[in-house]
């Protein structure tokens, strides 16, 4: 006790979350800065969300954002748990180091590899660039994330349950539908948000899938600042601190719930 509570372990943690959370406090205070330099407090103000909400710009980005995010991380949700069903469940088959390998592999590519290599596929198939583009690439580069936590979460499935369902007469699919997806959900759910998080927050590969009308968020905001830090961008960003922190506590709840609900399902099930 006397270790874990010592004053170094004290102070490290102390600095260690100073280092990772005072920048993004100090960008929250400073986007209701009075003054449109950002390095020098002028008072307080919230002038500079009213311009943010005002730019056409930049709602437009946003809006280019929100749907790529949502569309691909819903395919790469339904591809990457697919694809780790078959992984945990069909066995040795013809191909599955290749299988294997093609889901994993974005894993370990970077990101200008990706991007360019999907800027070459889309001029060489004559695909037009723009916000379909950025939906696939992203859908490739996230589907490999959700397979990976989705992945996890089977490794200690029960099967027993499965064969279960199929000994009553379930066909897979329906014991798929009724048994497994229930219990792999929140699985499911983290991958979706870890999808949509990293589609939301990615650059590179949307500059090289991105066309000219179909500017994404980061891009936005990566144009502006190599201007100069704007105010708004603080704005914006204290925007997207408070979504993504409203997300997460959702999802933490919902989560938490439905682990005390299959806890109680299991419980009741032994008791029967």
């Amino acid at each position: 006790m006397n270790r874990r509570f010592s004053w170094f372990n004290a102070t490290s943690l102390t600095f260690g979350f100073a280092f990772l959370y005072l920048p993004i406090l100090i960008l929250v205070i400073y986007s209701f800065n009075e003054s449109k330099l950002v390095t020098v407090w002028g008072g307080f103000s919230t002038k500079w969300y009213g311009e943010l909400l005002g730019d056409q710009a930049f709602l437009d980005a946003a809006w280019v954002t929100l749907k790529v995010a949502v569309a691909s991380s819903t395919i790469a949700t339904v591809l990457g748990t697919m694809a780790a069903y078959v992984l945990m469940r069909a066995g040795r088959f013809l191909g599955r180091t290749v299988f294997s390998g093609m889901i994993y592999a974005p894993l370990v590519m970077p990101d200008v590899i990706m991007g360019l290599a999907f800027l070459l596929l889309f001029i060489s198939i004559g695909l037009d660039r723009g916000v379909f583009t950025i939906i696939l690439a992203h859908t490739t580069f996230t589907m490999c994330y959700v397979s990976v936590v989705v992945s996890s979460r089977l490794v200690t499935f029960d099967k027993s349950l499965e064969e279960a369902a199929l000994d009553l007469g379930c066909t897979p699919f329906d014991a798929f539908k009724s048994v497994t997806l229930p219990i792999i959900a929140p699985a499911v759910i983290s991958g979706w948000l870890l999808a949509f998080t990293l589609s939301l927050d990615d650059l590179v590969i949307a500059s090289f899938a991105a066309g000219p009308s179909s500017t994404t968020l980061p891009m936005k905001v990566f144009s502006s600042v190599r201007l100069g830090v704007s105010p708004q961008i603080n704005a914006l960003s204290t925007i997207l601190i408070a979504v993504v922190t409203l997300g997460v506590i959702t999802a933490s709840l919902v989560t938490k719930r439905q682990i005390a609900r299959q806890k109680a399902d299991e419980q009741a099930a032994a008791r029967t």
